[in-house]
């Protein structure tokens, strides 16, 4: 009889025990909500500043009567300020915490949009490049905080489809971008519309922005403190001695940038090279190949509830691969075709690489996010894109998207072994 009551009293201890830790999950989901939509609406902002690069390319070509190789100094000077940015990023974020990095991000973001206007007035293209550097050194700021966060609002199991929903928004901003400032700055007038306009608008908006993440309260994550964390050396020298996949992961998501940014950035360029369509309807184009590019972040996101995100990562890569080959096949409309269906496989890369490359980083995550957000300077590879085709032909330069997703391929094999290990 002894022995019943005390095996009654333990089945009603571990009960009481189970639903006070369902009450403190619920706790804990209902208490990230309001975090989680916060720093996601950030994803959208960045999604348009990057998208609007893309349009103001061939915009600079036609007003300022430059060559793609010239134009391309737009993504060379944004994407140098993540580069040269993104640790000091880390070290701000490490010290002061999310909140204010992301409103030092957004403070900085809105300073360079609105400098278009005295930009303008001095009327030449180093003036425009200058404000694109600070918008860069801002979005640095919110990537660094905002990709890792996204991963600790919780259970580890979600990280990496938490953080393909949030990076949904940055396609859906980029959607917009395109869009609304593509049928604005190629309105069909000779030098067409003032990019000022949308630039101060952006401006506005940002620092409204900031100064409402300036009176929230975003809770802070804290990790348990490892031996590796007590040992000596700084943490990028432990990351690269000790974290060999990290080091691969950040080749890889170095390699997708690349590849990424080049094929948004030469978009336009590419199909009315090919006489396919004028720049405006590009422009179009160009946001439909974005809205691909989102759905398969939803879906994706969706999917990867259901599969590993290894394996999900593995058939991308090898879509990315077969649809560029096609590309470069020069198949008339029908690489136009595999253009638009790699936007659907290449959408979860970014988020998916990101969020396997941080795991079981512990207290190394926002030093190891901060090094991965140096790889949009891949955005250069734009450049050498711009090089090929002013001087060979308008489909050759796809092989440097080629060479990038090859590199993500041997990554993503190589993840999906360790995963079924």
């Amino acid at each position: 009889e002894i022995t019943t009551r005390l095996v009654g009293s333990e089945m009603c201890i571990r009960d009481r025990l189970t639903e006070q830790q369902t009450d403190t999950n619920q706790t804990t989901d209902r208490r990230y909500l309001v975090p989680f939509i916060l720093i996601t609406s950030l994803f959208f902002l960045w999604g348009f500043a990057r998208a609007i690069l893309d349009v103001l390319n061939k915009h600079f070509q036609n007003a300022l009567h430059i060559s793609i190789t010239h134009s391309a100094l737009i993504q060379v000077t944004t994407y140098l300020g993540y580069f040269l940015m993104a640790i000091p990023a880390g070290f701000f974020i490490n010290r002061y915490g999310y909140r204010r990095g992301v409103v030092f991000g957004l403070l900085l973001f809105g300073v360079g949009a609105l400098l278009f206007i005295p930009g303008a007035t001095v009327g030449s293209f180093s003036a425009f490049l200058l404000c694109l550097f600070i918008i860069g050194c801002g979005l640095v700021f919110l990537e660094t905080a905002a990709n890792p966060y996204v991963t600790e609002l919780g259970a580890k199991e979600t990280a990496t489809s938490r953080l393909n929903l949030s990076q949904s928004f940055n396609g859906l901003g980029g959607i917009f971008a395109t869009l609304c400032i593509g049928q604005f700055l190629f309105n069909q007038t000779e030098e067409g519309g003032n990019v000022v306009v949308p630039y101060t608008i952006l401006g506005i908006l940002v620092l409204v922005i900031a100064l409402v993440f300036s009176r929230v309260d975003l809770p802070e994550i804290s990790h348990v403190a490892t031996a590796e964390d007590e040992a000596a050396g700084s943490n990028i020298s432990k990351l690269f001695s000790h974290h060999k996949m990290f080091v691969f992961g950040l080749l890889a998501l170095l390699s997708y940038e690349v590849a990424e940014i080049s094929i948004n950035s030469y978009f336009i360029n590419f199909v009315t090279g090919m006489k396919w369509m004028d720049d405006r309807t590009a422009s179009v184009a160009l946001t439909c190949a974005l809205a691909f590019f989102m759905v398969g972040r939803f879906l994706g996101s969706w999917i990867m509830r259901r599969i590993k995100a290894t394996t999900m990562l593995l058939i991308c890569a090898v879509g990315c691969v077969v649809c560029i080959l096609l590309v470069l096949s020069n198949l008339g409309k029908l690489s136009l075709v595999a253009l638009l269906c790699n936007y659907m496989f290449e959408a979860i890369m970014f988020p998916t690489i990101f969020s396997i490359a941080l795991t079981g980083l512990g207290n190394l995550t926002k030093t190891a996010s901060s090094l991965l957000m140096m790889t949009p300077i891949g955005g250069c590879g734009f450049l050498l894109m711009g090089l090929i085709a002013d001087r060979t032909h308008f489909t050759l330069p796809f092989l440097v998207p080629l060479i990038g997703f090859v590199i993500v391929l041997a990554y993503a094999a190589r993840e999906y072994k360790l995963a079924k290990k």
